[in-house]
Formats: C-alpha cells, sequence, structure tokens
C-alpha cells in the first residue's frame, strides 16, 4: 500500500444523513476541520460538534432557493488543486483558499422522485448540480482528494477512517473515485432516460449487481443486475441461479396473459410452458397442467395467478420442482411448501416491467419493444366456411397466448383450456407439428375437437393436413403467406374452421 495521507478538512453536503452522526463524529475526534451547507450544517451544529459553513468561507450566501450553495472557486479551488504543482500551491495561498482533503456528498433522490409519480417540476428540482459537481471534481483529483459519493458508502468509509486514524491511501482514494463515477454515471443516465422520447440512444444503468453461483453453466460466471426485490418476496429457499430467474422470467410474463382469468396454473422447463390449464378450481388446473406433460414437470418453474391453497400445494409438494411463483399463499399452503428446504417459494408483487427487451448480439445489442399485443376474438377474421364453436373459439384464444410465450417454430395443440402439448424451438413448422402430436399421443391425449395455434403463417398446407388427419377441428394463425389460400382450401374442403389474428408472435 502507497504512503498514507493525512486528513485535515472535510466537505459534507448530503441529503440522506443515516448514518452520518458517527462519521462526523469521528471526524471530529480526529481533529479534521469540518465545512458543511444548509440542512447538513444546522445536523452537524445539533450533534454539538463544531462546522463552518460554506457561505463563511465563500462569503457568498446560498442563493436561488439553494440551488447555488457550493459552485464557487473558494470551494471548488480547494478540492481541484493539485498539491504537487507549485502554482496551483502558489495561487491557493493567494487566492486564500483552503485545502479539501474529504468530500462527502449523497445526491437528491431524482429516481425515487421519478417514482413516486411526482410532477415534472418537483422532478426537476431534484435534479442535483452541486452536489454532482462535488463529486466529480474530487474524484478526477483522487491522487489528494477522497470522495464518498452515497449514503452506501458511509460505513465503508467510517471503517476506514477509523482503521487508518483519519489517514488515506492512494489505493484507497482511487477505489473510492471508481464507486463516485459508477454515482455519477447512473445518476446522469437515470435524468437522460426520463427527458428522452426521440433520441435513438440505449443507455442503461444498474447500481447494483448481484453475483449467481455461475451463469448458464458451472463454468461460466454469472451476475444478475436488477431489483429482485421489487417483483417478488422470497419466503423460503435457496438462492435462484441464472437458469432460474430465466425460467421465472419466462413464467411470469406467460401467466400475465392470464391475470384477470379464472384459476390457471402454469409448469415451465426451460423458458417453455409444458403444462397448462384453466379451471374453476386452482387444485384442478395444477392437476390438470401436470397431466400435460408429468415428465418435463420434475424440476420446473410452477406458476399460479391466484392463491395457492392448502390442497393445491398438498399436490405441489409431491412433485419435486425448483420454484413455485404465486400472488399469495394460504398459511397452510405456505407451511406445506416448505417441507423441501430448497424449494423456492416467491410471493409475486405487481410490477410494471420495462417496455423494451435488451440482447447482446455480436459486439453490440439489440433492442425491441415487449410484445403486449395479446390475441383476442375480436382480432379475428374468419378464413374459412366452417367457422369455429364457442368452445373452440375460447380454446383458440387459450392456445395463442401460450403459443406467443413457446420457443419458434412452435406449434401449441390445447383442448378445454388444456395445454395438451406443444412443438417447440423446431427448425420447420412441420416438425414442430409432428413433435407436439406425438407427446400429446404418448400422453394418452384424444386430439378429436383439439385446436391448433400457428405462432408464424403455414407456408404449405402440410400442416392443417397432418392436424386434420390428427383430429384437429380449428386453426388460428397470423396468415400472410402467398399461399394461404392452400390451407384455407384444404380445411373447406375437410371441415375445419381457420381463423387468422393479423399478428406473428415469433419468439427466437
Amino acid at each position: 500500500m502507497s504512503e498514507l495521507k493525512s486528513v485535515k478538512s472535510a466537505l459534507i453536503s448530503v441529503f440522506d444523513k443515516k448514518g452520518l452522526a458517527p462519521i462526523v463524529q469521528k471526524l471530529n475526534d480526529l481533529g479534521i476541520k469540518i465545512y458543511s451547507t444548509g440542512g447538513t450544517e444546522k445536523f452537524i451544529k445539533d450533534l454539538g460538534i463544531e462546522v463552518t459553513a460554506v457561505e463563511d468561507l465563500t462569503s457568498y450566501p446560498s442563493i436561488l432557493g439553494g440551488r447555488v450553495k457550493t459552485l464557487h472557486p473558494k470551494v471548488f479551488g480547494g478540492i481541484l488543486n493539485r498539491q504537487e504543482n507549485a502554482s496551483d500551491v502558489a495561487e491557493m495561498k493567494e487566492y486564500e483558499i483552503p485545502q479539501i482533503d474529504i468530500v462527502i456528498v449523497d445526491l437528491y433522490p431524482f429516481e425515487k422522485t421519478v417514482a413516486s409519480g411526482a410532477s415534472e417540476e418537483d422532478i426537476v428540482e431534484k435534479i442535483d448540480i452541486g452536489g454532482i459537481s462535488l463529486i466529480r471534481a474530487a474524484a478526477k483529483n483522487f491522487k489528494d482528494v477522497l470522495c464518498v459519493a452515497s449514503v452506501e458508502y458511509y460505513s465503508e468509509f467510517l471503517n476506514l477512517i477509523s482503521e487508518n486514524g483519519g489517514k488515506t491511501s492512494l489505493e484507497d482514494r482511487k477505489k473510492f473515485a471508481a464507486k463516485a463515477f459508477q454515482v455519477s454515471s447512473h445518476y446522469d443516465t437515470a435524468i437522460f432516460n426520463f427527458f428522452n422520447s426521440e433520441e435513438k440512444v440505449f443507455k442503461q444503468s444498474f447500481s447494483k449487481g448481484k453475483e449467481l453461483r455461475y451463469g448458464e453453466n458451472p463454468h461460466q460466471k454469472g451476475t444478475f443486475y436488477g431489483d429482485f426485490e421489487t417483483v417478488f418476496n422470497q419466503v423460503h429457499g435457496k438462492e435462484l441461479s441464472y437458469n432460474n430467474l430465466l425460467d421465472v422470467d419466462a413464467a411470469v410474463n406467460l401467466m400475465g396473459e392470464f391475470k384477470d382469468d379464472a384459476p390457471t396454473f402454469a409448469i415451465l422447463k426451460h423458458n417453455n410452458a409444458c403444462g397448462l390449464a384453466q379451471r374453476e378450481t386452482l387444485h384442478q388446473a395444477y392437476m390438470d397442467a401436470l397431466a400435460g406433460d408429468p415428465v418435463s414437470a420434475f424440476g420446473g418453474v410452477l406458476i399460479s395467478n391466484t392463491e395457492i391453497d392448502k390442497a393445491t400445494a398438498e399436490e405441489i409438494h409431491e412433485l419435486f420442482c425448483e420454484v413455485v411463483i404465486a400472488p399469495s399463499y394460504s398459511t397452510d399452503a405456505l407451511e406445506i411448501l416448505k417441507g423441501k428446504k430448497n424449494r423456492i417459494i416467491l410471493v409475486q408483487k405487481v410490477q410494471e416491467f420495462t417496455q423494451e427487451l435488451v440482447r447482446t448480439c455480436l459486439n453490440g445489442i439489440l433492442v425491441q419493444d415487449r410484445d403486449h399485443k395479446t390475441d383476442s376474438v375480436e382480432d379475428l377474421s374468419y378464413a374459412t366456411n366452417n367457422k369455429p364453436a364457442e368452445n373452440e373459439l375460447n380454446d383458440l384464444i387459450f392456445a395463442s397466448k401460450i403459443c406467443k410465450h413457446t420457443k419458434s417454430n412452435t406449434i401449441v395443440l390445447a383442448k378445454n383450456k388444456q395445454l395438451l402439448a406443444s412443438g417447440t424451438g423446431q427448425t420447420s413448422r412441420v416438425d414442430a407439428l409432428t413433435h407436439s402430436i406425438e407427446k400429446a399421443n404418448s400422453f394418452k391425449f384424444n386430439l378429436k375437437g383439439a385446436v391448433m395455434a400457428s405462432d408464424a403463417f403455414f407456408p404449405f398446407p402440410d400442416c392443417v393436413e397432418i392436424a386434420g388427419n390428427a383430429g384437429i377441428t380449428a386453426v388460428i394463425q397470423p396468415g400472410g403467406s402467398i399461399k394461404d389460400q392452400l390451407s384455407i382450401d384444404y380445411c373447406n374442403k375437410n371441415n375445419i374452421a381457420m381463423v387468422m389474428t393479423g399478428t406473428r408472435h415469433f419468439k427466437h
């Protein structure tokens, strides 16, 4: 470690004063002179500790309703001077500028103000000017100055000065400078994203990252950037893994299609639904979802659109599953589910997700809008002479919702609001259909009267022919192929109803 540098003075100007008192007390005990402003100055005085007002240093009062307090050469000169530069030292003496060795700042809570739904006027007033300038100045001059840029670093700083008797090393100052620039860049990103509505500029910043046990595989590192606790309350189980998080994300987005519907239960594996059913009771919905593919359900992620009760929990407890998600649990249900110590139990909160989806691509990123379109009866055009019956129409919309959240190419087969089978992520639509039929047959489902959903159009009539031979009586697809009429003609000749949505739902 480099030679320790003695601290003689500190400037403190913070919004959040939680945890500040012991720092101020320690600085005072070490004989370090303290400069401060406004509410922070009053806070320090109320502790009975001597503090010099910045306006006494600058001989200039706080003006414009507090918008201008620290923006003065005697403040920034004290921070930015290079102590080994003879010219800087001479000017400091000439203009009677005191040296400032520590800068402690906590910025106005811009993001929290935006999140609170405050008016634009209130939000703009929470754009910190002096504080962000102090942070950048102190971090830039890390060779001589240590910058504490957030309440998050109060404790770490207190430990540092306590252990070193009020001295800092170059390594310490550089480490805190990195934290400071992270704070300032994150703050500026939040402000830009609030104002920006036209510029095709991509900026994202997360102030915290949670290191995961590993990534997709044990030899890969993994980190989650985001605030998981705003979406879920984890009430039991081990820490979520990288793959758990991907499956949870898929589950939540899929169940979002059924959030206001009758009791619905889904089981997912590798981001795709392997079982889903909607019934009058959640217990029956779970049992029928499980019947869709009891083999794939092993080790899956389970999600409900309503409170999980005791009867349903007792059935779930018999299955090995990684994660259970619901908006709530009965007391008895929660006690039962906690019977497996590693089972992850999540209570889903009401949460709006970002409007854009982001993924890495080559040496950059791809950004797109979320697919907010959910097919409805009102969207449908009836392509065939034979129109679907009411129960078939309900099943078509049900299947379409699942299809939207299944890996392309996909075919979804459903009947009586139960997922019978799906062909997921196949390289051809025929393969997807063939796979789904084989899977449904393997679990003894009767496909007569079932419906088929496709995430994209049929370029040839082969799929509707295969489906018709398997017993499918109604089909939903986006349409748009130059050869749509071939599939329509086959359906007309074979008494199959076909509706078109006009919307493709690829999921790559």
